[in-house]
């Protein structure tokens, strides 16, 4: 498995006559070379580059790649478990957290490829993780992602995440999952300077990301801002996800989640946040006004019933929004297509009719993405950008009937890609993986679940 990285002398590939596409002026596709896109070829005409290989479009509908803000590779080893089921969300983490610390580094190898793969077939290209479990002998877990990453071809934001304010100091997870200070520090800087690429280009980039105000301390959350504005990478945290987390903050340290945030210097640029369901009006400017993004994860918010993101509100006041699938726990699922019309749905639920389509979703899924992970070359067909590309067959019995194929994606359901390019190359053909053995890879990870499962 894996794929070489596009060569400089390789013929330029015209994506010709889609059936949709979500760009203007490109009714007769694009052209793509050496990972980027280089034209787009208007109806009627015909590419201005010479020398093409031709790749027929004419029964795809073409999207800018979907780009994932928030996730838990690890928790697909923990899907619709008895225990957690039916919780809110602190006692559903106390119920899981054991079950995590259990976890070993093949089994998180295995979690994260499972993650990772549904996710790209999909139409995901580019995705985000938030991994801040740490049990012995996992130390090395972001070098793990970075392997699986390169090995499928795919763009990732990988965080070093971290936890250390446990049980016995007044937090939620045990002492078996959490680590002090001064190792998350010099870990942090460790994985940044081993594989953070710079540029627009990269493939592997990485954040830092304490889990959440009542996982780490106040040193940490401020000792983490610092470092991540010293070597120039991007923050990463929960916040106002649930009532429980406003009244912890109040008790913890006598004010609202956003207010600590800015003590701790997070309310910048340089932050994105998950979930942000219970920011007041007020706050949502202070987002705006800071450029802090949100990662919005509606799946999660509804099965764990945490509540609903103002999605349009914030937009209003100037916050970017994202699409995030969440954990597999909370989701227990990874397919960022399906969460697109997850989304589109709980905002037209919210705001009616005229003020969410499913151009809107599509926008959070894609530029609004973009922006959550500090990639403007990313998310947007158009000349320049990343040839970073999700297309869709509408061929099967769920869109039959269907009118605008754009629309259809969403509100048919479309849950797989046929065709999914990273950087210019194929990292899905024909709705598969090259060189996944999907059938082996579901054997390994439910026996290495079981074996976590059981304890």
């Amino acid at each position: 498995m894996g794929r070489s990285r596009i060569m400089s002398d390789a013929k330029p590939i015209w994506i010709r006559d889609p059936l949709a596409i979500l760009a203007d002026g490109a009714g007769r596709g694009i052209v793509v070379k050496d990972g980027r896109i280089v034209e787009l070829v208007p109806a009627g005409g015909v590419p201005a580059t010479t020398d093409v290989a031709v790749f027929d479009a004419g029964e795809h509908v073409v999207l800018p790649g979907l780009i994932n803000t928030h996730h838990h590779f690890y928790q697909t080893l923990t899907r619709a478990l008895p225990a957690a089921m039916d919780r809110e969300l602190f006692p559903w983490l106390q119920a899981l957290y054991p079950v995590w610390a259990r976890m070993t580094p093949d089994a998180l190898e295995l979690g994260v490829t499972v993650a990772m793969s549904e996710l790209l077939l999909s139409g995901c290209t580019t995705t985000t993780d938030h991994h801040y479990v740490f049990p012995a002998g996992l130390e090395e877990s972001v070098d793990i992602e970075v392997g699986v990453a390169k090995r499928l071809g795919m763009r990732v934001l990988l965080t070093r995440g971290s936890m250390n304010l446990s049980q016995r100091d007044g937090g939620l997870p045990p002492d078996s999952v959490v680590q002090d200070e001064d190792t998350i520090l010099a870990d942090s800087a460790r994985v940044v300077a081993k594989h953070h690429q710079r540029g627009a280009d990269a493939m592997v980039q990485i954040a830092l990301a304490p889990c959440s105000p009542f996982s780490v301390t106040t040193s940490l959350m401020r000792a983490t801002a610092d470092l991540a504005h010293k070597l120039d990478v991007r923050l990463h945290t929960h916040l106002a996800e649930t009532e429980d987390e406003n009244k912890f903050c109040q008790q913890m340290y006598g004010c609202r989640p956003l207010d600590y945030l800015e003590q701790c210097g997070w309310l910048n640029a340089r932050t994105w946040l998950a979930h942000g369901i219970f920011f007041n009006p007020d706050e949502m400017k202070r987002l705006g006004k800071a450029g802090t993004t949100v990662s919005h994860c509606a799946c999660s918010n509804q099965l764990l019933a945490s509540g609903c993101c103002p999605v349009c509100e914030m937009e209003e006041a100037g916050v970017g929004i994202g699409i995030g699938v969440d954990g597999s726990a909370s989701n227990d699922g990874s397919n960022l297509m399906q969460e697109v019309r997850a989304a589109f749905l709980l905002q037209r639920a919210r705001y009616g009719v005229t003020k969410v389509s499913h151009k809107d979703a599509l926008r959070w899924a894609t530029k609004g993405s973009a922006a959550c992970v500090g990639r403007p070359e990313l998310g947007e067909i158009a000349v320049g950008k990343a040839a970073d590309l999700a297309l869709f067959r509408l061929d099967e019995l769920r869109f039959s009937g269907h009118g605008d194929p754009l629309a259809a994606l969403v509100l048919c359901g479309a849950h797989r890609a046929d065709r999914v390019m990273v950087a210019g190359q194929w990292a899905v053909i024909d709705g598969a993986i090259p060189g996944l053995d999907v059938a082996d890879l579901i054997r390994r990870h439910g026996s290495a679940a079981r074996a976590m499962q059981a304890g």
